[in-house]
């Protein structure tokens, strides 16, 4: 992963002490939603405006620095690329949020390219289900 400073220069775009914050609270939540990241970073810098943090996140993630998910049918769920390239799975019970190493769909990614001829981003991909802990309640 290049530095996220050299990406910023590289695509034109100033580093501001307002893109620093944001994307080090993304980084230390590891999965958060924009109103998450607004909370996080106005306990730093409470001048911090809504609108400058989804705006960033935004471009954050057209440079490839940040992704988001649909963890919920709320707000997408942004998270670092610093981190594995991974998929979610998450429990509709309990809500927690499980992080899978794309290694583990390699079948199933075949599999959508080989019958489909289509090639997925799997790092986008959300999977609803039950944990055992969940299950095991039941």
């Amino acid at each position: 992963m290049p530095d996220w400073r050299s990406v910023l220069r590289e695509k034109g775009y100033r580093l501001t002490p307002q893109r620093e914050l944001i994307l080090g609270a993304v980084e230390e939540l590891g999965h958060a939603t924009p109103d998450e990241v607004l909370a996080h970073v106005q306990e730093r810098a409470s001048t911090i405006n809504p609108s400058t943090v989804y705006r960033t996140l935004e471009v954050l993630e057209e440079l490839g620095l940040i992704r988001h998910a649909h963890l919920s049918d709320r707000a997408p769920t942004y998270h670092s690329v610093t981190d594995h390239e991974h998929f979610h799975l998450v429990c509709r019970r309990c809500r927690k949020v499980t992080s899978v190493d794309v290694e583990d769909a390699r079948g199933f990614m075949e599999s959508l390219t080989t019958t489909h001829a289509f090639n997925p981003d799997v790092g986008h991909l959300t999977v609803f289900g039950t944990c055992m802990e969940c299950e095991e309640k039941t």
